[in-house]
C-alpha cells in the first residue's frame, strides 16, 4: 500500500474504488508532466481566478500589538472568495482530460462547493454537491450560490449532518457513477492520490507568498500560520517553506467550546492515529475508539480527521499544531474587520487569533505571515447569531 507521508496516507477503500483511484493517479501523473496542461492551468489561475493574490501588510493591527509585522496572504481576493478555486480548476481540467462529463463534490462551509460549481459551469459539466444538513442551514448563502451556478445541492441527513458525513456520502455516490463521473475532493484528505493532488494544485499559495515576502521585506517570514481542518489551505502555504528551517510553521485547529469539552475539532491536538475516509492519519476518537462527532463554529473546520501530510509533518516536528476557540476566532474576525477593513472567513480567523497572540511576544523586526484563506461574507449571519447568544 502506498503511504505517501511516512506511515500516513494509503488507500483504505474497497477494490472498485482503488481501481478508480489508480485511474485518477495515472491521469494526474501524465498531466503534470505535460507542459500543455500546466499552461492551461496557469492560464485559468491568472485570467479566471485572478492570481497572483497579493500579500498585505496589516499596519493598523501591527501598531496595535506593537510587536512583529503581520502580513496576510490574500486568498480571500480570489474569484469565489477563497483558496478552494485553485484546486477545483486543476481537478476539473484533469476530469476533462479523462473524458468525464460529471463531477461530484463534498462541502462543509460551502466554499469548495461554490468553487466546484463555478468550474463546472465554466466547463459545461453536470455537477452535484453533497453537504451536511446542518452545514446547509448555517451556510444558506453558499447553498444558493451553488444552485445559481447550476449545481444540484443534496443535503446529507446521516450522522452529525456535517462535513465528515458529506465526504462519506460523496465517496459512496462516486462508486455508483465511476464510469462518467469525477470525484472532486476539496481538501488534502482522502485516499491516495487525492492528498498529493490537492497539495499540487494549492502549492501556488506558498510559491507566490515566498516570492512576494522576499520582494517586500528582503527576508523570509519568521512564522507562517494557517488554519487547519482537512488542511488544504495550510499545506498550500506550508509546502514552499518546509525546507526553510528558520521559518516556524504553525497550523491552527478549531478548539470549539474548549479543549476540556467534547465540543471541539482539535484533531492534531487531541486525536490519535486511525483510519478515516480512506486514509491513515490522526482522528478524533470517542471513549470506545470510534470516530467522534466534532464541533466548531466554522463549518469548514469541524472535521474529525486531518490531511495525512499534516500528521506526518507533526510526527517529524516540522510543524507545530495548536488551536483557537470559537470565542477567540470570533474576536479575531471582528478585530480584522474593524482594524483593517477586511472581513475574514471564520476558518481563517482561527489562524488570525493565534497571530495576534504571537505578535506582541516577538520583536518589531520579526515577520508573521498568515494565510487569509477566504472572505467572511458567508459567515456574517452565523457571527451575528453568535454575538446575540
Amino acid at each position: 500500500m502506498n503511504y505517501e507521508f511516512g506511515k500516513f496516507g494509503g488507500q483504505f477503500v474497497p477494490p472498485p474504488v482503488i481501481e478508480a483511484l489508480n485511474e485518477v493517479e495515472r491521469a494526474f501523473n501524465e498531466a503534470i508532466e505535460d507542459p500543455i496542461f500546466d499552461v492551461e492551468y496557469r492560464y485559468y489561475l491568472k485570467n479566471f481566478v485572478g492570481r497572483p493574490s497579493p500579500i498585505y501588510y496589516c499596519e493598523n493591527l501591527t501598531k496595535k500589538y506593537g510587536g512583529a509585522k503581520i502580513y496576510l496572504k490574500r486568498e480571500d481576493l480570489n474569484h469565489t472568495g477563497a483558496h478552494k478555486i485553485n484546486n477545483t480548476i486543476g481537478q476539473i481540467l484533469l476530469a476533462k482530460r479523462m473524458g468525464k462529463t460529471k463531477v461530484i463534490a463534498e462541502t462543509g462551509a460551502g466554499q469548495h462547493g461554490v468553487a466546484t460549481a463555478t468550474a463546472a459551469a465554466m466547463f459545461g459539466m453536470e455537477c452535484e454537491i453533497f453537504q451536511g444538513a446542518i452545514d446547509m442551514e448555517r451556510q444558506k448563502l453558499n447553498v444558493f450560490r451553488m444552485e445559481m451556478l447550476g449545481a444540484k445541492v443534496t443535503g446529507v441527513e446521516q450522522g452529525t449532518k456535517t462535513l465528515a458525513d458529506a465526504v462519506d456520502y460523496a465517496i459512496g455516490k462516486w462508486v455508483e457513477r465511476i464510469e462518467d463521473t469525477f470525484y472532486l475532493l476539496g481538501s488534502a484528505v482522502g485516499p491516495h492520490p487525492y492528498p498529493t493532488m490537492v497539495k499540487y494544485f494549492q502549492k501556488v499559495i506558498g510559491e507566490e507568498a515566498r516570492e512576494q515576502i522576499l520582494k517586500e521585506e528582503g527576508i523570509l517570514p519568521d512564522t507562517i500560520i494557517a488554519c487547519v481542518g482537512g488542511g488544504s489551505n495550510a499545506i498550500g502555504l506550508f509546502t514552499e517553506f518546509i525546507n526553510d528551517k528558520g521559518v516556524k510553521i504553525v497550523g491552527v485547529e478549531a478548539a470549539g467550546k474548549g479543549l476540556d469539552t467534547k465540543e471541539h475539532a482539535a484533531t492534531m491536538t487531541l486525536g490519535k492515529e486511525g483510519v478515516i475516509h480512506g486514509m491513515n492519519t490522526k482522528v478524533v476518537l470517542d471513549d470506545d475508539g470510534n470516530i467522534s462527532p466534532v464541533y466548531s463554529i466554522s463549518a469548514g473546520l469541524d472535521y474529525p480527521g486531518v490531511g495525512p501530510e499534516h500528521a506526518f509533518l507533526e510526527s517529524i516536528d516540522r510543524v507545530q499544531y495548536t488551536s483557537a476557540t470559537d470565542k477567540e476566532a470570533v474576536a479575531a474576525f471582528l478585530e480584522l474587520s474593524r482594524e483593517e477593513g477586511i472581513i475574514p472567513a471564520i476558518e481563517s480567523s482561527h489562524a488570525l487569533a493565534y497571530a495576534v497572540k504571537l505578535a506582541p511576544t516577538l520583536a518589531k523586526n520579526k515577520i508573521i505571515l498568515v494565510n487569509l484563506s477566504g472572505r467572511g461574507d458567508k459567515d456574517v449571519e452565523a457571527i451575528e447569531e453568535y454575538l446575540d447568544m
